[in-house]
Parts: C-alpha cells; structure tokens; sequence
C-alpha cells in the first residue's frame, strides 16, 4: 500500500509557462493602449483617458522588458518552454 507522500513524489507537479506574467502584462497594456489612445468614442473622464495613456506606456515597455529577462534566464539555464 502507497502513502500520500510516496504518491506526491512519483508524479510531478505541472510547470506554469514562465510567460504567464509577461502575457498579462502585454494583454493589460494593450487594453490601456486601446482604452487611452485609439478608442474614437470612449466617453469617458479626462483623468481615466490620461490614466490609460500612462498605464500603457508603463506596462507595454515592462512585458517587452521582462519578455527578454525571461528568455535570457530560460537560455542560461539550458531549457526551452514547453509552450
């Protein structure tokens, strides 16, 4: 008979693709960048359309950013992404 800690060693737990937090960022972005400057009737206050302008141009340089950090490490360590 198997205990419960001789069953968690035998299977391995599933790997989050390291990109899920650069896949956020981007999507976030993109939604601002949309939202701040490209959205013809937006109706919204001044100050939201400014905060999507400035989120955008945060938030896009940083997924771009931490795309190649993510990559850099991923090559350093001499493996791939599944995805």
């Amino acid at each position: 008979m198997t205990t419960d800690k001789e069953k968690n060693d035998s299977t391995p737990k599933p790997m989050m693709s390291p990109y899920i937090f650069t896949c956020l960022l981007m999507a976030f972005g993109l939604w601002c960048f949309w939202d701040g400057w490209l959205n013809p009737d937006s109706g919204m206050e001044s100050y939201a359309i400014l905060m999507n302008q400035v989120f955008s141009l945060i938030l896009i340089p940083w997924s771009v950013w931490d795309f190649y950090k993510v990559r850099k490490r991923l090559s350093q360590k001499g493996r791939k992404p599944e995805n």
